[in-house]
């Protein structure tokens, strides 16, 4: 992988480009040094090329003998930096014009434009984070919530490595226990049993297992679920979604059908994300408009990850609430019943009995809502989340290991069959194969240049 490192220095702006109060545009590679040592006057007259790592100089920064704008300079030496180079920051005044001109005057003094996670890759490249550990940054970049971003933190700090790394070592301490009982069968070497083998495969399967399980719980926590508010005309699915996006995102009226398209918007659900659709009115209707909003919402149930089905309270059940029942039983859903500040109507016994989760709320007043939260906390396994844990952050991770335990429990049925120990061999090198994958110990050239192209430029 050592011929994936880049010798060049490499330069983006890491800030978001705009107007704010300051920008930061960072360096990494051998010269970084020096580069702005060439466009950079501190109002002391040191030299960056003076200073130990983590410090900084205050002065300015210059096209030729043109001032631009001041700058505070913080040196990083390698390797003792984040991508493991060295690695000048320049913090300039926030603004479009002068975070560009400085960036264009530094590829100008001989650095390159940074790709895509460029720095990140270099951090993976040089060994100061595995390929785990990689991701994590983005995840702890794109957090919506508290849960999420503690989770990220604690995968970048290398809590899911360690985990993998437990279950590797198990797998090989196996591997050379076999390795060992075969090939020197003249030295007292315990010997290998169908019944030990088994047992200690079968710890290291359920530990997979495990893995594997939080995949949808973090997922929950960090992507976000994709959710449905549905219910009939006016049961307040917008006052609903207004509520819990804290906009008016919504149209809210006393006229039957006013939503027709599906209106979107990601909100935080106590420690749940849920990319939350405000859909189209579910009755029987004669308007063909409304009809294809209806036919969608339909659709989009049978492939959502959460259905939030509210009911009027202050109305009885008719034919379009017993159809909504129906959905309580086929998707993860919980029933909300609102309107909880008018009269009650509505039979709420007969919706107990198709509901697991039932929650009472007024979304116009926001009563309830704690009950609602901890409904779908419950429902998408967030009340159990643990922050702390090792848990599998992307697609990628869950092939990993579900590769490993595809391979684990094949080797289990091998010996249980009586295959020779070196077929089991085989096997087992597999499983740690795919777990050397993940954290990227092993991992292809074009596995690394998908990982780090989903980066955002400066990272």
């Amino acid at each position: 992988m050592n011929n994936l490192i880049n010798k060049t220095t490499i330069a983006a702006i890491s800030t978001p480009l705009g107007t704010g109060g300051i920008s930061v545009i960072r360096l990494s590679g051998d010269i970084a040094i020096d580069v702005v040592d060439n466009i950079f006057r501190s109002v002391s007259g040191k030299k960056l090329s003076e200073l130990n790592g983590y410090s900084a100089l205050f002065g300015k920064v210059f096209d030729n003998d043109e001032p631009v704008d001041e700058a505070v300079v913080t040196v990083f030496r390698a390797p003792h930096s984040y991508t493991g180079e060295n690695v000048v920051e320049v913090s300039c005044h926030g603004g479009m014009y002068v975070t560009n001109r400085i960036l264009r005057i530094i590829l100008n003094n001989g650095a390159y434009p940074a790709q895509p996670g460029e720095f990140t890759q270099r951090a993976f490249l040089n060994g100061k984070i595995d390929l785990a550990e990689s991701e994590a940054v983005m995840d702890i970049i794109s957090a919506k919530g508290k849960a999420a971003a503690r989770s990220a933190l604690n995968i970048k700090e290398g809590r899911l490595s360690k985990e993998i790394s437990v279950i590797k070592n198990m797998l090989i301490d196996q591997a050379a226990h076999l390795a060992a009982w075969a090939d020197y069968p003249e030295e007292d070497v315990p010997e290998v049993t169908a019944d030990s083998l088994v047992n200690s495969l079968t710890e290291i399967h359920n530990l997979l297992l495990k893995l594997l399980r939080s995949y949808d719980t973090g997922k929950a926590v960090k992507q976000g679920v994709d959710t449905l508010i549905i219910g009939k005309p006016n049961v307040g699915k917008s006052t609903l979604m207004n509520f819990l996006s804290g906009t008016q995102k919504s149209i809210v009226t006393d006229i039957p059908g006013t939503t027709r398209d599906m209106i979107e918007e990601t909100v935080v659900l106590g420690s749940v994300v849920l990319i939350l659709s405000d859909t189209a009115g579910m009755r029987n209707t004669d308007d063909p408009i409304e009809q294809i909003g209806v036919d969608l919402v339909r659709k989009r149930l049978k492939s959502c990850g959460l259905a939030l089905v509210m009911f009027d309270a202050s109305r009885q059940l008719d034919e379009n609430d017993f159809e909504l029942l129906s959905v309580l039983s086929d998707t993860p859903s919980v029933a909300v019943i609102n309107k909880t500040d008018l009269d009650i109507m509505i039979d709420t016994e007969r919706i107990k009995q198709s509901a697991a989760r039932c929650v009472y709320i007024s979304a116009e007043t926001g009563e309830g809502i704690d009950r609602l939260i901890e409904a779908v906390e419950d429902i998408t396994g967030a009340a159990e989340f643990d922050e702390n844990a090792a848990v599998l952050s992307n697609e990628r991770q869950y092939q990993c290991v579900s590769k490993a335990v595809d391979t684990v429990k094949e080797t289990i049925s091998a010996i249980e069959m009586g295959i020779t120990l070196d077929a089991v061999t085989v096997l087992i090198e597999e499983a740690i194969q795919s777990l050397m994958e993940l954290t990227g110990e092993r991992a292809s050239e074009e596995i690394i240049h998908n990982v780090f192209s989903k980066f955002c430029v400066g990272k």
